[in-house]
């Protein structure tokens, strides 16, 4: 979700051999030329936006349309451009836009309202605009603090499993968390907070965790790849922090990308620290491709496109019967309790939030 998983997204793309810019092959229509009889519809996505060549032929085979994927950096950002190109969109569709942000969206009239076909089989607990299908769901995740395992099996220490658990004293300068202004893991962890611990809650919690050791980092790139001593990357740099706000699927993705792949994965997840996410794709107001839109989101949340999904951007599929890959069912984690926050409370607060959180823990 947004560029949490660029690194992992990025080594399927190569092995794909999917450009960053587009998907499907190329076509002689442009993002900018598209309209109601092109044969293009164009996708704005965050960076971390990957399909099968194979599942975007399907569609392309059935409707008529091909994809072209526009990348515009992670989601916050893409969100942005998006706001100031309102009424003359930079595409069609836009993909990527979450619970964290989704009231910036909606408040912007970023999305012609449309009921996607096969909607009847995603559950209503993801419809986050069920009234007025503006956008449709299209993945959920999980963010959730991971551990090394052999790090913790090497100090014959157990891994902590909850949030109250992360300020106990045997967990100080263990975890690595990415700031909340400017990373979606980070921010989604602090609503996890925030969801756990209530309103008026929140605030001492992270006092306890600023005076356990917690470190933060501007990104999840650098948290993971750089700090968390479980992953690839950790390893390589010499990490030194066994504990990271991540995905619940970032171990399915230790061992996808490992060579040879291990047999358990590397990293484990605190299920009891997790934060829902759902991310949604709507018809961008202005589009020039309205029709061909119409016919990406309802292909977005068909079965082929949903099962697609989940080694190519580590997600989870929104509809029902969708069935997972064996790397999921075996190494990912099932988080049955995850914290929420509604999204009118996030819309209300969440400047407000961050700015209190950024002073007290960054300041």
């Amino acid at each position: 979700m947004s560029t949490t998983k660029k690194v992992a997204v990025s080594a399927i793309a190569v092995a794909l051999g999917v450009s960053t810019l587009a998907a499907c092959g190329e076509s002689k229509d442009s993002a900018t030329d598209s309209g109601p009889k092109s044969k293009t519809v164009t996708l704005v996505s965050h960076d971390s936006f990957v399909a099968s060549p194979a599942v975007l032929k399907q569609f392309t085979k059935e409707t008529g349309y091909t994809v072209k994927v526009l990348q515009s950096g992670d989601a916050g950002a893409a969100l942005n451009k998006e706001i100031l190109t309102k009424g003359s969109p930079q595409g069609d569709v836009f993909f990527g836009v979450d619970n964290t942000l989704l009231s910036r969206a909606l408040d912007n009239d970023l999305f012609t309202p449309y009921e996607a076909k096969g909607l009847d089989q995603v559950p209503d607990e993801v419809q986050l605009d069920k009234d007025k299908h503006r956008v449709t769901p299209v993945d959920t995740g999980d963010i959730c603090v991971n551990y090394d395992k052999k790090y913790f099996a090497d100090k014959k220490l157990a891994p902590p499993q909850s949030f109250d658990d992360l300020i106990k004293p045997e967990y100080k300068n263990l975890l690595v968390t990415e700031n909340a202004a400017t990373s979606s893991p980070g921010l989604g962890f602090l609503l996890g907070s925030i969801g756990k611990y209530g309103e008026d809650g929140w605030q001492d919690y992270w006092k306890k965790l600023k005076s356990n050791g917690v470190k933060v980092v501007d990104s999840w790139e650098q948290a993971y790849n750089n700090e968390f001593s479980g992953s690839a990357g950790g390893k390589k740099a010499k990490a030194d922090r066994p504990l990271v706000v991540s995905y619940a699927s970032s171990p399915p993705a230790e061992v996808v990308f490992a060579k040879p792949q291990p047999t358990e994965a590397p990293t484990g997840v605190a299920t009891g620290t997790c934060f829902r996410q759902t991310e949604f794709a709507g018809l961008l107001s202005g589009a020039k491709n309205e029709e061909g839109g119409k016919a990406l989101l309802d292909f977005m949340i068909s079965k082929q496109f949903q099962e697609d999904m989940p080694l190519n951007m580590f997600v989870y599929p929104v509809i029902k019967g969708a069935k997972l890959p064996e790397a999921f069912t075996k190494f990912g984690a099932v988080v049955d309790k995850p914290e929420t926050v509604a999204p009118d409370k996030i819309a209300k607060n969440r400047e407000q939030w961050v700015q209190s959180w950024s002073s007290l823990v960054v300041k």
